[in-house]
């Protein structure tokens, strides 16, 4: 190779080389990565509430334009380590409807037990559904319950005749309409306003239980492309009932992976028990953990050490 010959070819191979070098900031598109182009935020399709209402039977909330319908399970009566578990405290099965396009996502919880989990699963198969996760909240409940994670898109029409379903195998299964009884509530005599300026935020009373729901601003989460909002159950919350010397306290933490640690040590560390770290979704972006954990002692120290945990997260 003549001299000039190798000079030109030293000169292509830097200058292409130096074209494919990445930024490493900026999302790559190859076989193992897709680019994200979908844009739906909360809000910006129509859903048909007045379709989901009538295939249902059901009532829910509506909220910037998405969908909750929560199923109270009031016929399940379910103590932890002498706490009576109501509803507000993490008891109520709920399914959520989000629009984008011309399509429809639906991200549900369902409570079951032990009786109820085959069943309930063989249901939520047949109705298209998939599962995404199945765990508990608690330890040393009676009766043992646990936690059926659901998702699907499609046709609204077909999706709300899919969640009466699930929920209408729910109520075969048991012989009963779980929030046919009468709803139970506690006795609770917290300093709220102690423990609102500990966390930092403001909770919502019900029935004896305050509870704290908080959202995660900071992390633009997304499921199959679809944004998941704080009603969709993207959240962090604390559900409290007792007295200031001796609360009880249950919750679920959001967290990214590098969140996971430190958090669970904060919790541990303040006497909070971790009973439960697992994904709600499969194909999330970012990947994101939820924790379950129960605390019982004085409130003042539980809701520090909660505290100590939420500023593990949403760190800048």
């Amino acid at each position: 190779m003549k001299p000039h010959s190798y000079l030109s070819l030293i000169i292509f191979v830097i200058v292409t080389s130096c074209g494919q070098q990445t930024d490493s900031n900026k999302p790559q598109i190859g076989n193992d990565m897709k680019m994200d182009t979908v844009q739906c935020p909360p809000g910006s399709s129509k859903l048909d509430i007045a379709k989901i209402e009538q295939v249902t039977g059901m009532k829910g909330t509506e909220k910037n334009g998405e969908y909750k319908i929560t199923v109270p399970q009031n016929d399940l009566h379910v103590t932890v380590d002498g706490f009576k578990i109501i509803p507000p405290m993490g008891l109520g099965s709920w399914a959520a409807f989000t629009s984008c396009g011309d399509s429809v996502m639906v991200m549900g919880d369902i409570i079951v037990t032990e009786k109820d989990l085959r069943p309930v699963q063989q249901e939520v198969i047949k109705q298209g559904f998939a599962i995404t996760a199945i765990h508990n909240h608690f330890l040393r409940n009676s009766p043992n319950v646990m936690y059926m994670h659901i998702d699907r898109s499609g046709d609204v029409t077909a999706l709300a005749t899919g969640v009466k379903g699930i929920f209408e195998k729910v109520k075969e299964v048991r012989g009963k309409d779980p929030k046919a009884e009468k709803a139970d509530s506690v006795s609770s005599s917290l300093n709220i306003s102690q423990l609102d300026s500990i966390i930092g935020s403001k909770g919502e009373s019900s029935k004896g239980v305050y509870k704290y729901t908080i959202g995660r601003p900071d992390v633009q989460l997304k499921e199959h492309g679809i944004p998941i909002s704080t009603f969709m159950g993207f959240n962090t919350w604390a559900a409290w009932q007792g007295t200031p010397s001796k609360a009880a306290v249950a919750g679920d933490f959001t967290m990214l992976e590098n969140e996971v640690e430190p958090v669970i040590r904060a919790l541990v560390e303040n006497g909070i028990e971790v009973v439960a770290v697992h994904n709600h979704m499969v194909h999330e972006q970012p990947r994101i953990y939820f924790l379950h954990y129960w605390g019982v002692g004085n409130a003042e120290q539980l809701a520090r050490g909660l505290r100590k945990a939420l500023e593990q997260t949403a760190k800048k």
